[in-house]
């Protein structure tokens, strides 16, 4: 019996043995192991590219732009290329401390903000470095790129004249300038001193125009105002169909994010506004810029690259532009109807650096001239 006994106990031995044997074989060999060959961190697929560590299929954003179609757009580059989009959002100067208090430990591989004084001002701080890709300077013509590129353009939104449909003909506009006549005066809406936008508006003259004279515009509109300023553009284009003034400074692209909009009441409005594109004979209507930089210390350098020359291009432009209203860099997008009827106009011709050199003064010639 224990003879036996003992040949069962071998036998058994024998057997668990070789099970075990196989199993490392197998495992050695990855033959039919259900286990990955490595495993990748959220969002960090690859796009296929072959020889590409998972690790780097990311591109960092910092962004003072907070609109649901950048998300969209950044969605539309991971699908298509299996790179994730980090988002970092925060005020344009918030972002540019930040990048210069990381420095070389820095995450972030793109910069992207409004205005082209912003930008230059980050330019001028160093956090940015130069874009070099012809797919890009083929996207983005000369007059929307920095002159060194550490910037390139997104996206252009003009500074125009709205009206109320009932109570203004468009033959009775013309300049920005001629605002300040006595027909509009308790007539005109803008929004306040502490505006951005109005700004680099009065930046741009005077860039163009010099400091007597932007001084003279501004005190001009103040002088019209039929309120104290109140509010963003959307609400001086309300205050127009309320008849609290009947012309009003504004973006275009408002019109047409409130044309679309789910509130009734800013696509009623919308609809009883038309838009001017002023000073068409003297030196063209103001426009600003929505702008990329390349992070100084980007850690994902070629991904970076990959996202500014989607953004930037016919299919990004396209997307963008039918999402936020702006106007496109690149002519080969399609814009949307809207955009379409507004047709061409003439637009200033300035360096945008100079909206941000010129700033300081403008806000002084504002407060000078009593604009809130």
């Amino acid at each position: 019996m224990r003879k036996k006994n003992a040949i069962v106990m071998f036998i058994l031995l024998l057997a668990f043995a070789l099970v075990v044997s196989g199993c490392g074989a197998n495992n050695a060999t990855g033959g039919n192991s259900n286990k990955p060959e490595t495993e990748k961190s959220e969002g960090n697929q690859t796009s296929g590219a072959g020889n590409s560590s998972a690790k780097n299929q990311v591109v960092n954003v910092y962004t003072a732009r907070h609109y649901d179609i950048d998300s969209k757009l950044f969605d539309a580059f991971t699908k298509e290329t299996g790179i994730k989009v980090n988002e970092i959002k925060g005020t344009a100067e918030e972002l540019v401390e930040r990048l210069k208090r990381e420095g070389e430990g820095s995450e972030a591989d793109l910069f992207i903000t409004v205005d082209g004084g912003v930008l230059n001002y980050a330019k001028e701080n160093n956090v940015l470095q130069p874009i070099v890709s012809d797919t890009i300077n083929s996207n983005v013509p000369t007059e929307l790129r920095d002159k060194e590129n550490y910037w390139v353009g997104m996206a252009t939104r003009a500074r125009v004249i709205v009206y109320a449909k009932d109570r203004v003909k468009p033959e009775q506009l013309s300049t920005y300038e001629d605002l300040t006549s006595d027909q509009w005066k308790g007539k005109l809406l803008v929004r306040s001193s502490s505006s951005l936008y109005n700004q680099s508006l009065l930046a741009s003259f005077i860039e163009l125009n010099g400091e007597q004279k932007a001084e003279e515009w501004a005190k001009g509109v103040v002088t019209n105002l039929s309120r104290d300023p109140d509010g963003g553009d959307r609400d001086q284009a309300k205050a127009i169909v309320a008849g609290v003034g009947d012309v009003a400074i504004m973006n275009t692209y408002y019109v047409g994010q409130m044309l679309v909009s789910k509130d009734a009441e800013e696509v009623k409005v919308a609809e009883n506004i038309g838009v001017f594109f002023p000073n068409q004979d003297t030196t063209g209507t103001h426009i600003n810029i929505s702008g990329i930089g390349l992070a100084a210390h980007s850690k994902n350098k070629e991904n970076a690259l990959k996202l500014i020359e989607f953004m930037t291009s016919a299919e990004g432009q396209t997307m963008l532009t039918n999402g936020s209203f702006e106007f496109p860099v690149n002519a080969a997008a399609e814009k949307p109807e809207l955009l379409q009827q507004w047709g061409q106009f003439k637009t200033q011709q300035i360096d945008f650096a100079s909206l941000g050199q010129h700033n300081k003064k403008a806000t002084e010639l504002m407060n000078k001239a009593g604009w809130k």
